[in-house]
């Protein structure tokens, strides 16, 4: 089934019941389902056809949820961005996609002109919540109106694509990563399936809508006629427990960063959520300590560690009940795929043996957007779908729970997001005083990992640690700006001459080492 067919099917089922709430808006499934229909035909009508792109930069709010639903609706794929994305990237982006409409709000409009002005694309430009608008830019509001226009014309084709999610390749380059609606339908049914979810869950998700991990809360809950919660961000965890008590959730997903700020609370009472049914962690490493801590907290509740990447969703999952006895676990493959360790040429290891984790199932993306190379190298048919090779490291105990050991490459995971060093090596290079720099991922209790620039400076130059970082926030988005600077007299090479943390320096240390 189609991912909008599942609206149109809860706001038969249970029309008046509350779907999302963002924002203090607060939207029925009968009221969702009707004005994504107006946006789908106010899309149709400015020529938008089945298979366009439709760039996104909203954040968390029904604009958001509004606009996805009615993206399929018109049979075009959403390409959700971070809002904090910068004008370069977006430009880039925008050509590789060829993007017919970009979809923003009043706070990323300088972004947006900025990326317009470097790109060759032409696309059309719908902006929300704005009170003046530059010329030839359309109103998300006024789209939104009555439209005289035909019924949405019927969509059935469940290998279309449905998601265009962009994460950092190996080379620092986005990756369009391409999720058909049978790939979200697999994964999200899955998930409904092991998470128990049904139309009483209400679940408060503060997860950008940008990665898969956000989005997944927005469709697993369409499919079970549950409600979904939004807020921004989880910039001020009191106010986020206070809306999980005045909502009453049953659901919260969190990333490690955030358990480690919910724990760190001091005087929270064990069971204060007591309409908490369940917690999801997904995106990082989950400490044991604040696995503990939260289970400690909220006696009531179920805790779920889980691992996956953008391109098959959701990987595995670990059942409440194993938390106790393999705390370091990620589980075993969700229902109805699976997921294994195997050596360089394809084929199982015995348990305790370190190898690639393979995932397999009908969840698995088609391929990367425009990457024919990248897709063969990471992709392989399967009897249930397709094989993804996932590029990290794991080792499978006796009774089949699969355990991280590392990454394969140097991309560096920090709060739910993907880094390329070598995006945050070329901010870094534009900073006059640093003549070299590296950029590596420190484990971090918080950010799964951190970000730490390695330099060194010109003979002259007298860059602080808080210089390099402003300037660093100044190019990037926020995820990727670095926690800390480690001012170094040389950077280790290889015999090629290539900088690698990896690398042995003069005195035979690595920098990787630091970093791991």
């Amino acid at each position: 089934m189609r991912i909008e067919a599942r609206l149109r099917d809860s706001a038969r089922r249970f029309g008046g019941k509350t779907a999302l709430v963002a924002g203090g808006r607060r939207l029925t499934y009968a009221e969702l389902d009707q004005v994504s229909d107006r946006f789908a035909r106010s899309l149709i009508d400015l020529g938008i056809r089945p298979g366009e792109r439709i760039l996104m930069l909203l954040e968390n709010g029904h604009e958001a949820v509004v606009t996805f639903f009615a993206a399929w609706k018109a049979g075009a794929v959403p390409c959700p961005l971070h809002p904090t994305i910068k004008a370069e990237k977006l430009a880039a982006i925008l050509d590789s996609t060829e993007a017919s409409v970009i979809i923003t709000q009043t706070r990323v409009v300088a972004t947006t002109e900025a990326a317009l002005d470097l790109a060759r694309t032409r696309p059309v430009v719908i902006v929300a919540g704005a009170e003046v608008l530059p010329d030839g830019v359309l109103r998300y509001e006024a789209l939104l109106a009555e439209s005289a226009s035909a019924d949405l014309p019927p969509l059935e084709d469940e290998e279309a694509l449905a998601l265009l999610i962009h994460t950092s390749g190996s080379t620092g380059q986005p990756k369009g990563v391409m999720l058909t609606h049978a790939n979200v339908e697999a994964a999200c049914l899955s998930i409904c399936g092991y998470l128990g979810n049904t139309a009483d869950d209400i679940v408060l998700s503060v997860l950008p809508l940008s990665f898969g991990y956000g989005i997944t809360q927005i469709v697993t809950m369409a499919m079970a006629g549950g409600t979904l919660v939004l807020e921004k961000s989880f910039a001020f965890p009191m106010k986020i427990l206070e809306r999980l008590t005045e909502e009453q959730a049953t659901g919260f997903p969190l990333v490690p960063s955030m358990a480690a700020l919910i724990t760190g609370i001091k005087d929270l009472e064990p069971g204060f959520l007591p309409h908490l049914r369940y917690i999801t962690s997904a995106a990082a490493a989950m400490p044991p300590a604040f696995s503990e801590r939260l289970r400690h907290l909220l006696p009531d509740a179920q805790l779920f560690l889980m691992y996956g990447q953008t391109e098959c969703l959701r990987g595995t999952y670990l059942p409440p009940e194993e938390i106790a006895r393999r705390p370091l676990s990620v589980g075993k493959a969700i229902p109805g795929t699976r997921a294994f360790v195997v050596d360089e040429d394809g084929l199982p290891v015995p348990p305790g043996t370190i190898g690639e984790l393979v995932i397999e199932g009908p969840h698995v993306m088609p391929g990367y957007w425009g990457d024919e190379l990248s897709s063969i190298l990471n992709l392989s048919p399967a009897a249930n779908g397709r094989r993804l090779h996932t590029g990290d490291l794991f080792r499978e105990d006796s009774d089949g729970f699969l355990y991280f050991v590392s990454r394969r490459d140097d991309i560096i995971k920090t709060r739910g997001e993907k880094v390329s060093p070598q995006e945050v090596e070329r901010a870094l290079y534009t900073l006059p005083g640093i003549r070299e720099a590296a950029v590596g991922g420190i484990e971090d209790p918080f950010l799964g990992q951190a970000i730490r620039a390695y330099v060194v400076l010109e003979d002259d130059a007298l860059l602080s640690e808080r210089e390099i970082i402003r300037h660093c926030a100044r190019q990037l988005e926020d995820y990727m700006v670095p926690k800390s600077v480690e001012f170094r007299d040389a950077l280790p090479r290889t015999t090629t001459g290539k900088i690698r943390l990896n690398a042995q320096d003069a005195n035979g240390t690595t920098l990787r080492g630091n970093a791991a």
